[in-house]
């Protein structure tokens, strides 16, 4: 089976784009510099140069496959305008479709984000949950979503999947958070309760595997979720176990700090620098994150296997490891 990539140079797309390969499918990845990706080619995966804004690049990397991945998108980076985040992951989303059909492909798997549903009420959530994105990021990824579900409600054979805090060996998301906890410099922000779920990336992976081979998948949307959630206090204590450190104390009030947030954003977005500090990276303290992965366990045989603590010392390890902490 030859399968196509997007994002392959990211966490997810990457772990995705090996674990294919380690199956014996064919894969090809999709990225905009080859000669900045060659330790794909380590892994025996083919580079295909193209961009998501690039219609007939992508036509060109799909030619002969049966599966595209499709990864890649702007992530939550401030620095960007509105219109980048749209032109990425709506417009962007929409050339691969277009891309797909030409091509002839049998199947498109998109990759969503359980962000479309903003803060949860009722943990945990499913898939009929209601939507209330809470920025751009999940915004476009809401349309670029609902743009795959109008073309799948249409006959277009796609699966979309909404993962939940992806982590594990390799990620570089979470690892303030490990580094701040392991110097002792962690503070926590707000209370503390709120309900966090992480998912290990090898579990992920398989789920995303699934829904690109289950011959009943096409057609749905599914929720590729961990084994559990818990609170962010009880995150950070694991993270400190695991990493052999006491569990931080002492808090910081919300409110200053999503101050800080905001004038940092007004400060360096107009002259296109990353914010020390923003919004969006402040979700994890203020909004409730908890989900059930039952409807796909029940149609494509999804399973997380790595618990939250085998996981967490997994990829403390890892960090560890690669000298950085």
């Amino acid at each position: 089976m030859k399968v196509l990539v997007t994002g392959a140079t990211g966490f997810t797309g990457g772990h995705l784009a090996r674990e294919l390969q380690r199956r014996g499918r064919q894969v090809v990845a999709l990225v905009r510099d080859p000669s900045k990706a060659q330790v794909l080619t380590q892994d025996g995966i083919e580079l295909s140069a193209g961009d998501l804004t690039d219609a007939q690049s992508l036509r060109r990397a799909a030619q002969g496959c049966e599966v595209v991945y499709h990864i890649a998108a702007v992530y939550r980076e401030a620095r960007h305008g509105d219109d980048f985040y749209r032109l990425v992951n709506v417009h962007g989303t929409d050339n691969v479709v277009q891309a797909v059909r030409d091509a002839g492909v049998g199947r498109m798997v998109h990759c969503s984000t359980v962000g479309v549903h903003g803060d949860i009420a009722n943990c945990p959530a499913d898939e009929s949950a209601p939507f209330g994105p809470g920025d751009i990021y999940q915004q476009t990824k809401l349309e670029g979503e609902q743009l795959v579900a109008k073309y799948m409600a249409s006959g277009f054979p796609g699966v979309i999947f909404r993962p939940v805090g992806i982590y594990g060996p390799g990620d570089r998301r979470f690892l303030k958070l490990f580094k701040t906890v392991y110097r002792g410099q962690f503070r926590m922000i707000g209370s503390g309760g709120v309900l966090y779920h992480m998912t290990y990336i090898d579990d992920l992976v398989d789920g995303i595997i699934r829904c690109g081979e289950q011959s009943g998948a096409v057609g749905h949307t599914y929720i590729l979720s961990g084994p559990r959630y818990t609170t962010i206090d009880v995150l950070v204590e694991t993270i400190a176990r695991v990493s052999g450190r006491r569990p931080p104390k002492g808090r910081i009030p919300l409110a200053p700090v999503m101050a800080a947030a905001t004038l940092c954003e007004w400060l360096c977005k107009p002259l296109r620098i990353e914010p020390p500090l923003h919004r969006r990276r402040l979700d994890v303290f203020t909004k409730d994150r908890g989900f059930t992965s039952a409807k796909a366990h029940r149609e494509i045989g999804y399973e997380a296997r790595v618990d939250l603590e085998e996981g967490l010392t997994r990829t403390y390890q890892w960090y560890l490891a690669n000298g950085l902490l």
